[in-house]
């Protein structure tokens, strides 16, 4: 029995707003979409479900205390130029487990956090 892909699918406020956000910022291209029900993200290997908010009534906020972590290749490029244009959750900083990273909120307000290894001589 095989896994073959893992696609987080994450509630969000307005669709449209978010599919800007992830367009404009990340490079994210939305592939397929279904009204205000439902879109599909993806940038490269990474693909991400958007969805209108089920049971709303019961639970106001979409609640998530992850993030989305998302290995990289240059992490200083993507830093500088994410910066100065979304919220940021933490700055970049090297890690003592062997990660450079950072991570972002989204205009939901979901932690996407970018990785990388570092080179260790």
């Amino acid at each position: 029995m095989a896994f073959n892909a893992l696609v987080p699918t994450l509630e969000v406020k307005n669709m449209d707003d978010t599919i800007l956000f992830y367009e404009s910022h990340l490079d994210f291209k939305c592939i397929d979409r279904e009204e205000d029900a439902w879109a599909f993200i993806q940038k490269d290997d990474i693909s991400i479900m958007l969805s209108s908010r089920f049971n709303e009534g019961k639970q106001p906020k979409p609640v998530f205390t992850g993030g989305l972590y998302i290995y990289v290749d240059d992490i200083d490029v993507i830093w500088q130029i994410l910066k100065d244009k979304v919220t940021i959750s933490y700055p970049i900083e090297n890690f003592e487990y062997g990660m450079r990273e950072f991570a972002i909120y989204d205009c939901n307000g979901y932690r996407i956090q970018f990785g990388q290894e570092l080179e260790i001589n």
